[in-house]
């Protein structure tokens, strides 16, 4: 390849990066958000997804659904940053659980209840699995539904039933365990 065709190559794949950027970018920033509950790691999480792209080597996953490979990245990414945080603040169990229980008649954003219980949820996801966490997020975080999160994770709704009903039963073990430490 001549150093003109690598160029004209480099301008397409930029162009088309510039316009993935434009595209979902703010989805991006909503769930890092959602996740992380702070605008900056949000913004921080926004660069390291992009930059990662950027660096990548070899073919790009973005071809059949770019905006689902964003989200899951930075759910992902956010749950680094959650993950190296250390600051855990308590809330009583009974608050938590409506939280924990999914009715499907409420948003997302209610979902999270307040930000006492949003923190020690985020804190409890950051000791779980990546995959565990990451069902967790895109169905109460990010109001996907069980189908849905299947098809994205590539695996059965019975699987992700499963995990997300795992997942909900330790996250009721470890924040009781803060309750009880207060008690």
């Amino acid at each position: 390849m001549s150093a003109a065709q690598a160029q004209k190559t480099g301008s397409a794949a930029g162009g088309e990066l510039e316009q993935v950027y434009r595209d979902h970018s703010q989805r991006v920033v909503r769930a890092a958000y959602r996740v992380t509950g702070s605008m900056d790691d949000a913004q921080d999480v926004l660069q390291t997804v992009f930059l990662r792209l950027v660096r990548r080597e070899g073919g790009s996953p973005l071809s059949d659904s770019p905006g689902n490979y964003l989200h899951r990245a930075a759910i992902n990414a956010s749950l680094d940053i959650v993950r190296s945080r250390t600051a855990a603040r308590s809330a009583p169990l009974e608050d938590i659980e409506p939280t924990l229980a999914g009715r499907e008649d409420e948003s997302p954003d209610r979902l999270q209840g307040s930000s006492e219980i949003r923190e020690q949820i985020r804190l409890a996801l950051a000791t779980m699995s990546p995959k565990s966490a990451e069902i967790f997020v895109l169905r109460y975080f990010e109001g996907y539904g069980n189908h849905e999160i299947a098809k994205m994770m590539g695996t059965s709704r019975s699987t992700v039933n499963v995990i997300l009903h795992r997942t909900r039963q330790k996250l009721r073990d470890a924040i009781g365990s803060y309750v009880g430490a207060e008690q």
